[in-house]
């Protein structure tokens, strides 16, 4: 036989959860953040792209892919924090080409973005963008998951009830808890808000996340969730391109919450451009490249009526309802 105690072992996974607790337990964790869309295209630009076009039989005069075109593959095309899929993509673009040369047709030697809507066809995913803020209760969080950063939308509505509340949008336990807790400090601090907490109770509310087929949990969206709630309440809109992202108790404090690399490109991404997250996470953002930064202004905040200051705007919306 032969001796593994001296044997390091690595492996890779997208997600902690599929590994078995047992296994999990005997390992050392290496949390390793995915490639921002810039770290993408040049990976392609200076590895994926020559070894595709290598493989096919082509030289690099043979095809021409620019940054545009790369940034659209990487965008539309593939969802991952790596570039297995991206390779897969530009190997579909590339072995067009070969085609091309192999059967003497005429084709574009500097690709177009025509060309990659011919050949991969219609983009398949679309960015998410910030809304707009008239309508109250609608609040942008900040989300991580196995493929990176995302923005999700918060959204709550009010009607004469006896102040219960739903969630839907397949939310998982701890998200549901948020939920409920942001209700509850909303109910016990009334008086913070210029809330009535008789009037508070005659309503019913409903919270909802969009994307309803897709599974989220997770108790970063707190704030968003009770950003959202005195929003509904006040009939005040939320501030223009603002997103959130920390945790709430009971007690209205804000606590730091992980992702925050991930979560701050999907915030450029979607053309955020202040963001609201707990003073705990600012060693987070000192970490990052202060490329990745620019255009973004960073609100730090340890309570949660510093969230309400920031976030909502003195102006109500339009239509506002009266709620008494």
């Amino acid at each position: 036989g032969f001796d593994l105690s001296k044997v390091m072992f690595i492996a890779t996974s997208n997600s902690m959860q599929t590994i078995q607790p047992a296994l999990r337990d005997r390992m050392e964790i290496i949390t390793m953040s995915g490639y921002t869309t810039e770290e993408k295209i040049e990976i392609a630009k200076q590895h994926l792209v020559p070894k595709q076009l290598k493989e096919h039989g082509l030289k690099p005069k043979d095809l021409l892919i620019g940054k545009k075109q790369l940034e659209k593959i990487v965008e539309g095309y593939t969802r991952e924090s790596g570039v297995r899929g991206l390779e897969q993509k530009i190997a579909q673009v590339i072995r067009n080409a070969a085609k091309s040369v192999a059967m003497n047709q005429n084709y574009n030697v500097k690709l177009t973005d025509v060309d990659v809507e011919q050949i991969l066809g219609a983009a398949k995913l679309l960015r998410d963008k910030a809304e707009g803020n008239d309508v109250a209760g609608v609040v942008t969080g900040l989300a991580w998951t196995a493929v990176g950063g995302d923005i999700l939308f918060i959204e709550s509505l009010i009607t004469k009830g006896k102040g219960l509340l739903t969630m839907t949008g397949n939310l998982g336990i701890v998200m549901k808890e948020s939920a409920t807790i942001a209700l509850e400090y909303i109910k016990a601090n009334a008086d913070l808000f210029g809330l009535d907490q008789d009037v508070i109770s005659k309503y019913n509310i409903h919270l909802h996340v969009p994307e309803g087929a897709t599974p989220k949990d997770g108790p970063s969206a707190g704030i968003a969730m009770l950003t959202s709630m005195i929003s509904l309440f006040t009939q005040r809109k939320v501030n223009k391109n603002f997103a959130m992202t920390g945790e709430i108790t009971l007690r209205g404090k804000v606590l730091p919450v992980g992702g925050i690399k991930e979560k701050i490109l999907a915030a450029k991404r979607a053309n955020i451009k202040d963001i609201i997250l707990c003073k705990e996470n600012k060693s987070d953002i000192d970490e990052i490249k202060a490329d990745y930064l620019n255009g973004l202004t960073f609100h730090f905040v340890s309570e949660m009526h510093e969230v309400i200051d920031i976030a909502l705007s003195k102006i109500r919306v339009k239509n506002a309802k009266t709620i008494e």
